[in-house]
């Protein structure tokens, strides 16, 4: 895979790279949206104004994290922890982001749970739970 294929999605690297850690073996491919099958389901279980509730397929995941790079710039994702279940047909991960909102250079902190459903050694299904509070703090908040 060429490296710049993907080059538009740097500010969300840090991310990318946690989830394609957690999945390890379990997954094909070598960058997130490669691990994702065609008509992946992306739900989040959260109200955020400008994302949608339910993402059907990789072109629409991957439009929605276009719109995440041009507004948050990641530094970091940590404190991962993989819960495995349905002989690795599940997986569920817990992690940190760690960045700063482009528009005012506020810093954004944000804890995640995802629960990912694996088939046919791709993503096939993502339901996504995050702290809204600290988001909707980080991105009302005046410049720095």
């Amino acid at each position: 895979m060429p490296s710049s294929t993907y080059a538009g999605y740097d500010n969300v690297k840090p991310y990318f790279d946690l989830v394609r850690t957690a999945l390890g073996d379990l997954v094909d491919g070598e960058h997130f949206f490669d691990t994702t099958s065609d008509d992946v389901i992306f739900e989040v279980l959260y109200n955020f104004p400008g994302w949608p509730r339910i993402i059907r397929g990789r072109a629409d995941l991957m439009a929605a994290f276009t719109g995440y790079g041009q507004n948050i710039k990641l530094q970091a994702a940590d404190k991962l922890i993989v819960h495995k279940a349905g002989e690795g047909h599940v997986v569920v991960i817990e992690y940190e982001v760690h960045g700063t909102i482009l528009a005012t250079g506020v810093k954004y902190n944000n804890r995640f749970c995802s629960i990912i459903k694996i088939e046919h050694r791709k993503i096939a299904y993502w339901r996504d739970y995050m702290d809204s509070l600290a988001a909707w703090n980080a991105l009302t908040a005046a410049a720095t």
